[in-house]
């Protein structure tokens, strides 16, 4: 009991540590996509229309609701916290589990050390285990899986059956990966049962297929169209619209960018430790780990590859941008799990030695600690710059203008980082989501109780008000290299 202890306790202090680091340096919401998430979860509880409306339609919504219970704090919200505490708490999840799972494949203390300790210490998982984005959240839900499924197969338990499918919807309802798992989780359990085979496959797919089908019914609820997570004007295969894309029905090209991907996010050492890993517990039948664990890199590359409107760009490869590198942290949860195979092969009184296997692991960033060699911080400072730095500049307006229940029309995207930013509270902004919106925007002249207006040059919102420039009168543009004008309005006394 002692050992899981320790086990726990460590990746709490290296939650906590990752944490303190990323908001020292403000790299919390240096992401567009976290900025969002955070915003969602608040304006469940913090709208003109709270409720259950707000949680959206195209991404699922498990991280919006473990936000919740730290949202509504406006220093935690403003700051990012809000995000960094649950996902950091889904980190040391993940880690306990992976942990178990390895004890459990390999039936050996110190390989279940060196799988979570590779998977822990690398610093691109560090980065998003502090930061509200859906990896290490979809991480929790995938060790859980996989601990179900090993200790099933080792007990034949059936509550081993339920966390596995409590698991699935958790998945499920994170990242859209999980759907693509549940076939290969309802066969895995149907192999492993003695008895009643066809049963277990039948119950734990059908039940497990709840998660999707509740998400494809709350699609058509909210919008009329069951799909509209997948072809509406939000979806990855709308934003990226016909742009062709490397990997976009090639095979091999799908292939080099993932890898590429993959080989910056884990580092040439951790790629090998894992093929070495992978080829010894093939040898030695305990494979079954980490070939599970590979079926989401080879969900990303099914979906490059299928024009899931998922490219990946490295600054290596053409078109020498960052897009998407953090799809490559999958192969860190695969390799190190596949790396504590190696300490099989160790003869017990040498195994002291095992220590070294996380030390070459993470060897390139002990070499180069910089995070300007962390590919996803990377990612997320460098596709951040104009964004943090109009967003900055509007807060600081708007701290120094703005008094409570003025009223701002915005839309609800990039542009409520603003407000996240200076703790304006959501209900005080008219956005999309809103009953007012429609009427607002399509007759400003007659619908403008609001005293300010936020927009992007060529957004919807400034097209409208342009339309009837007496109502809403510019007063501010913010330009910034790299971003459309921001645009401050306020409404005229004499329209």
């Amino acid at each position: 009991m002692a050992e899981p202890c320790a086990v726990c306790a460590a990746l709490c202090i290296l939650a906590a540590l990752a944490a303190w680091f990323c908001f020292r340096h403000g790299y919390i919401l240096y992401w567009g996509d976290a900025q969002a998430h955070l915003n969602i979860s608040r304006s469940i509880l913090d709208s003109r229309t709270p409720g259950y409306d707000q949680i959206g339609t195209v991404w699922l919504p498990i991280l919006h609701v473990v936000c919740l219970p730290f949202v509504t704090n406006d220093w935690l919200w403003s700051t990012g916290l809000a995000g960094t505490i649950p996902v950091a708490i889904c980190f040391v999840i993940a880690g306990m589990c992976f942990y178990f799972a390895a004890k459990t494949a390999y039936a050996n203390s110190a390989a279940a050390l060196v799988a979570v300790a590779v998977f822990a210490l690398n610093p691109n998982i560090l980065y998003l285990a502090s930061i509200p984005m859906t990896e290490v959240v979809f991480f929790a839900g995938l060790g859980a899986a996989l601990l179900a499924m090993l200790r099933f197969q080792a007990t034949q338990n059936r509550r081993w059956i339920v966390l596995g499918i409590a698991a699935s919807w958790w998945m499920s309802l994170t990242r859209y990966d999980g759907w693509f798992l549940i076939p290969f989780l309802a066969v895995s359990f149907a192999f492993f049962a003695r008895r009643h085979r066809i049963a277990v496959f039948v119950i734990f797919g059908a039940l497990a297929s709840l998660a999707p089908l509740y998400w494809i019914a709350h699609n058509w609820w909210e919008s009329g169209n069951a799909l509209y997570f997948y072809n509406g004007p939000y979806s990855a295969k709308a934003i990226q619209g016909n742009h062709w894309y490397p990997g976009d029905r090639d095979w091999l090209l799908a292939l080099l960018y993932y890898g590429a991907a993959s080989r910056l996010c884990s580092g040439w050492p951790l790629i090998v430790l894992g093929c070495a890993g992978l080829a010894l517990a093939i040898w030695k039948r305990r494979a079954f780990g980490a070939c599970f664990l590979l079926l989401t890199p080879a969900f990303y590359v099914w979906s490059m590859h299928s024009s899931g409107g998922t490219p990946i760009h490295v600054p290596q490869l053409w078109p020498h941008s960052y897009y998407n590198t953090r799809y490559g942290t999958a192969i860190v949860a695969a390799a190190a799990f596949a790396a504590g195979a190696i300490v099989t092969l160790i003869p017990r009184g040498w195994r002291k030695f095992a220590v070294f296997i996380p030390i070459v692991a993470v060897l390139p960033w002990l070499l180069h600690p910089s995070p300007q060699n962390w590919i996803c911080w990377k990612e997320s400072q460098v596709n951040s710059v104009a964004r943090r730095a109009w967003i900055d500049q509007a807060a600081w307006f708007f701290e120094a203008y703005y008094h409570q229940g003025e009223g701002i029309i915005a839309p609800f995207g990039d542009v409520t980082g603003v407000f996240c930013r200076a703790r304006i509270p959501i209900s005080e902004t008219l956005h999309e989501g809103n009953i007012g919106w429609l009427p607002t925007i399509s007759r400003p002249d007659l619908e403008h109780g609001e005293l300010w207006a936020v927009a992007q040059k060529g957004d919807r919102l400034s097209r409208a008000l342009a339309r009837y420039p007496r109502v809403y009168v510019p007063i501010k543009q913010i330009r910034v290299k790299g971003a459309p004008t921001l645009i401050i309005y306020r409404r005229s006394d004499n329209p």
